[in-house]
């Protein structure tokens, strides 16, 4: 079994389902037919079951009063599979509402509905339906009757259904409204709809409430380790019951290491916590580099009977934040190399297949990331089960905005809903996430207003202690930019209440911008303290227009402009200092929105909407991990600047590096970070520190006269060569190279391939210019539901069957149908060779 399939099979079955093959199979089917779902028979599942909510609905775009009503006809509305963002269908428009910070891409009110059947031995069961997640202002009926709103659109929720639905041959109808039409409500790209998953559940009436398992660690070591489990339990029926609660702790393999067991009588419409501890013998801790999973499973017996069976992820760690060791995980320090990151994905919108953050993920993480801020929203819990998984640490973030209005946003965001749904808002989300080992901290906002506002210690005074009364074992921050602001500052009354003080741009202000948190430290040396957030190597990839002044001779000043230079300064401090937990650049990966006409996306990132590195991505690279980085740039075409020197730049960790120009040395240059002082007497220096230096910067750099040719880079290590990297002038473009990043996916209208572009010369190498138009087409059982190349300035359809390179590169995204089989894709190009790529779908 791959690795793949076995992370989906474990997820299933963490989340409580139990429907067998042949009954997905024929969910599959009647939704492709149109007919209405049925769930399984009691006879064929679980207690419990959580099963998959998303095929087979109905799509308005627009608004259709009455269209709650079941006699309501949809039968000229779109047919679609969720999660599913209509804003990213586009098109593009500068006049759009939702302006530069919607990336000027369509918002507006639109409706969703879905016929399905229970059958009609459920009748004496209990029917909730979850949202991970509808985009915004979303409004919910079953059957005509209204079940609530719910503004937010970033925060999952349920209903419950049990008292509105029909059992049997009947059909059942809900219908949702999605309302995004009061624009600007968002600083970035919000997408609109039903963009996460959604699920039916269904229990028994005596059952584990929702979300209502609380699993902590509270103390951990190699040899054992205690498990604390709380469970609430209810009993919906008309009579008392007697239940007894079975934990037990499954390991990897799923074999029961150790249980629990409890009993106690609940009343009818009655709920109990209950409280257990057990101890794990020799535990395998959940850590970055071994992100272990255990299971909780939770038995509610009535007595001969299971009532109900519920599966929570359990990372046995320890985490703690030290005012002077910074971050430790399982008591060893590590320091969090952070990446801030937006909910979209490029050319799928908010509406992401778990595969297209996985592969994401991957990248970051052969990066040397080890941490992510979810700015600055509730992600989906998708995103939070493959950081669980991929062993990623999570700052978990609530909101943008409290009660004072951002000018960015405009008068439309969350500040209208704070007061009314703000406790309700984060409880649904801690009581959500906190059983996820990844998350290791709890951001109550960002950039708030409220720093400055005199409610606004009262405003954060309340919102910790919510945090703290849902998940006492997790500290609590929030992005402060206004610490050292002038005229005004942040209280020190504010940042005290933070558990860890988290600052934004700490080089913003004065002296701070070569003394960092220094000053801080000094000042207040108990006080924690994290980088939420921080310049990046951003920039566009593969563009380097930026890198010409006008008007002067050389016309080029290379990556040593000082933005770069910011970020190394700052990196050498943070690495240096322990008591500086760690740091969140600004970003991790481009997004859409927060952008000026003509551009539509942000380019801050380090990689592109596509997931395609850029330079900047070689640097962290060359910081965060042991492994050996050469990586040298710009490309060297440069027709018509023959003779011009151009600065040729280096990201490695190579004691030195010789770089050649046709054969011919151009010089040799090194770079030693940190530096080692002398060691158990005078004049004995540690070899490190006797390294050749030309440079106290984190990247090497010379000026080339610019020839057609190659740039040859030679790095060593203890005086051999460890590495070589070259960058050679191409001819013109002459192909088009495809490759697919997986050989098989999943046969389950969820999975997705991505495909690679390159537009190639004759010799095979990729032209670094090229914008040649690609067309693909698609044969089997997938289909295209996105194109996308990394240009911010593109207005391209992301939903079309061919799109423009871009220096180089673009991307298709494909997904599976329901039925197994090949799927074979050709791109091709007007006057270069096309090349096809074929991959199978599985069941």
């Amino acid at each position: 079994m791959s690795p793949r399939v076995e992370s989906r099979m474990t997820r299933r079955r963490l989340l409580g389902q139990a429907v067998g093959a042949a009954a997905l199979v024929a969910t599959f089917e009647s939704m492709e037919t149109g007919d209405a779902q049925t769930l399984p028979s009691s006879e064929s599942i679980a207690p419990r079951i959580r099963d998959s909510f998303d095929f087979g609905w109905k799509f308005l775009k627009g608004d259709a009063p009455g269209a709650q009503q079941p006699d309501s006809s949809d039968s000229s509305w779109r047919s679609l599979d969720l999660p599913h963002d209509w804003s990213i269908e586009g098109p593009y428009d500068e006049k759009e509402p939702a302006g530069g910070p919607g990336g000027y891409l369509p918002t507006g009110i639109a409706w969703y509905r879905k016929r399905f059947h229970l059958p009609e031995s459920y009748k004496d069961r209990r029917v909730l339906i979850e949202f991970d997640g509808i985009y915004e202002n979303s409004e919910v009926w079953i059957n005509g009757q209204y079940l609530g709103k719910r503004p937010f659109g970033h925060i999952s929720f349920a209903y419950d259904l049990t008292l509105h639905v029909s059992f049997g041959s009947r059909d059942n109808l809900i219908a949702v409204k999605v309302d995004n039409s009061h624009q600007p409500n968002s600083r970035w790209y919000s997408g609109s709809g039903i963009y996460r998953h959604t699920w039916l559940l269904v229990t028994t009436k005596v059952h584990v409430a929702h979300c209502g398992t609380y699993v902590t660690t509270p103390q951990v070591s190699k040899e054992s380790s205690i498990v604390r489990i709380k469970t609430r339990v209810r009993n919906e029926d008309k009579g008392a019951s007697k239940c007894t609660l079975v934990t037990s702790i499954l390991d990897k393999d799923g074999n029961i290491i150790q249980s629990a067991e409890v009993s106690q009588d609940l009343a009818a419409n009655s709920e109990y916590e209950f409280a257990q501890q057990v101890k794990v013998e020799k535990p395998n801790l959940w850590s970055v580099e071994n992100p272990y999973l255990y299971r909780v499973r939770s038995t509610v017996r009535q007595q001969d009977r299971v009532a109900d069976e519920y599966d929570t992820p359990l990372g046995i760690r320890e985490i703690v934040f030290d005012a002077d060791k910074g971050f430790l995980l399982n008591g060893e320090p590590v320091k969090l190399n952070g990446v801030c990151l937006h909910h979209d994905s490029g050319c799928v919108g908010a509406a992401v297949p778990e595969r297209v953050w996985e592969r994401r993920l991957e990248v970051l993480k052969e990066m040397g990331c080890n941490s992510v801020r979810t700015s600055h929203n509730p992600p989906s819990p998708d995103f939070l089960d493959l950081s669980d998984r991929m062993g990623f640490l999570v700052m978990d973030e609530a909101f943008d905005e409290w009660r004072v209005a951002k000018g960015q946003i405009g008068p439309y965001g969350y500040h209208l809903y704070f007061d009314e749904w703000s406790e309700r808002d984060v409880t649904s989300f801690v009581r959500r996430d906190r059983n996820h080992p990844s998350v290791v901290l709890w951001s109550a906002g960002n950039e708030i207003g409220d720093q400055l506002n005199p409610r606004g210690v009262e405003t954060l005074s309340r919102l910790i202690e919510i945090f703290h009364r849902e998940d006492p074992s997790r500290l609590v921050t929030a992005g402060c930019d206004q610490i050292v602001a002038e005229p005004r500052a942040v209280p020190q009354e504010f940042l005290t209440l933070l558990d860890v003080v988290g600052y934004n741009y700490v080089d913003r202000w004065r002296d701070r911008a070569e003394k960092y948190y220094s000053i801080d430290r000094h000042a207040y040396p108990r006080r924690r303290m994290i980088g939420t957030e921080s310049p990046s190597m951003g920039g566009i990839r593969g563009d380097y227009r930026g890198l010409f002044i006008s008007g002067t001779a050389g016309g080029f000043r290379g990556i040593g402009r000082s933005r770069g230079i910011d970020v190394e300064q700052l990196w050498k401090f943070v690495r240096t200092y322990d008591y500086v937990a760690g740091d969140y650049m600004w970003t991790g990966i481009d997004y859409l929105g927060e952008a000026r006409w003509p551009s539509r996306s942000a380019s801050a990132g380090v990689l592109d909407t596509c997931g395609f590195k850029k330079d900047g991505f070689y640097f962290y690279q060359s910081q965060w991990t042991t492994k050996t980085v050469l990586h040298v740039f710009p490309h060297w075409n440069w027709k018509g600047k023959e003779g011009q020197f151009i600065p040729v730049t280096c990201y490695t960790n190579c004691e030195t590096v010789e770089l050649f120009l046709n054969g011919r040395s151009v010089g040799v240059k090194g770079y030693a970070f940190p530096r080692q002082g002398m060691e158990l007497k005078y004049g004995n220096f540690p070899a490190r520190a006797r390294l050749p230096r030309t440079t106290a910067d984190l990247h090497l750099s010379w000026d080339v006269p610019y020839e057609p040719g190659t740039l040859r880079a030679v790095g060593t290590k203890d005086g051999k060569v460890i590495a070589t990297a070259e960058v050679t002038t191409t001819g013109e473009p002459a192909a088009v190279g495809l490759s697919v990043d997986r050989d098989s996916i999943a046969a389950d209208r969820r999975d997705v391939a991505h495909l690679t572009v390159q537009i190639l010369d004759a010799d095979g190498r990729v032209v670094p210019l090229a914008d040649n138009e690609v067309t693909f087409e698609i044969q089997g059982e997938g289909r295209i539901i996105g194109v996308d190349n990394g240009d911010p300035q593109s207005h391209e359809d992301f939903k079309s069957n061919h799109r423009k390179a871009f220096n180089g590169l673009c991307l298709a995204i494909v997904q599976s149908a329901a039925k197994a089989g090949q799927v074979r894709v050709t791109a091709s190009s007007p006057g270069l060779k096309s090349s096809t790529v074929t991959f199978t779908c599985r069941a």
